[in-house]
């Protein structure tokens, strides 16, 4: 009985340390409603960390890790300082290359996010939504951390993430 928990301990521990050792999802990236009710991209890294490959995947829900169907992908590096934009309109300078349809489809699962990796220190800044979640914003609202929130709840969010 002891040698079996001492193995199970050792791979807890095992798991814990590599657990460790990977880029941390923090809630940096959020989708707001603007004034028209279009989607907006909200992107606040830490403190005016670099990042890089910034991304908006959509999928048929159910599909799993199928193919993504709408969105875009840059492979963008070295950029900075927070970031605003019409969802599926990334700024021109990190020549996106997008995929599908260009709007929010339904029964659609969507992730926006991008990535900061430096040793020691990654982390990914990632949000997940549907159209259905998004249409359900009211004006200034933003979708993050798998809830609706105003712009300063999120602001906070993100800052106390850091």
């Amino acid at each position: 009985m002891r040698h079996t928990g001492a193995v199970a301990a050792g791979i807890v521990g095992g798991m814990l340390l590599l657990s460790g050792c990977g880029a941390v999802d923090l809630p940096l990236a959020g989708v707001r409603a603007g004034a028209d009710g279009a989607p907006y991209a909200v992107l606040r890294p830490c403190d005016g960390d670099a990042y890089r490959g910034p991304y908006l995947e959509g999928r048929a829900r159910g599909a799993g890790d199928g193919p993504v169907t709408t969105g875009w992908d840059s492979r963008k590096k070295g950029l900075h300082g927070d970031a605003g934009f019409p969802l599926f309109a990334p700024p021109e300078d990190w020549k996106a290359r997008h995929r599908g349809a260009q709007r929010l489809l339904p029964r659609h699962r969507y992730v926006l996010g991008f990535g900061h990796y430096v040793t020691g220190d990654s982390y990914n800044a990632r949000v997940e939504f549907t159209a259905e979640q998004i249409a359900r914003l009211g004006p200034g609202r933003v979708w993050a951390d798998g809830r609706a929130m105003s712009l300063a709840e999120f602001e906070r969010l993100a800052a106390d993430s850091c």
